[in-house]
């Protein structure tokens, strides 16, 4: 048990802040496995995005893979609370970044009603533009 406890608090950075890794992805890559696996790739990217933008903006939100799990059992309607959701925690984190925030909510959000995963990209591509600057 000692050693799990050494690894929580190795974890944890100034005042049990937890500081995780995200990583820069490639958003064609990440569009053509959406695509060849139709879509189940999507899953896991939908659960990635949804990790990362808590992380981002530093808020607790609903985990990735309940994200993916109320998308599926509600068949879609919780994708569009989620994409929503994500566009409010992207503008919180330019703001702490001090970059002017835009109304990203709406856009995501319709962006799904329209192109589904061209949301997931949208939303990608501001994960990866947040980490460069």
């Amino acid at each position: 048990m000692e050693w799990l406890k050494k690894l929580i608090d190795s974890n944890n950075g100034e005042g049990g802040k937890k500081y995780f890794m995200i990583q820069e992805r490639s958003i064609p890559l990440y569009v053509i496995l959406h695509i060849v696996t139709c879509g189940l790739f999507g899953l896991f990217w939908m659960a990635c995005l949804t990790d990362d933008t808590s992380i981002v903006s530093g808020e607790q939100g609903t985990s990735g893979v309940m994200s993916v799990i109320l998308t599926i059992c509600t068949c879609g309607i919780y994708g569009l609370y989620w994409a929503y959701k994500c566009g409010e925690k992207l503008d919180r984190a330019k703001q702490q970044k001090g970059q002017p925030a835009s109304n990203g909510g709406v856009l995501y959000l319709l962006v799904y009603i329209f192109g589904g995963f061209i949301a997931y990209a949208l939303i990608q591509n501001e994960l990866n533009n947040l980490l460069k600057y």
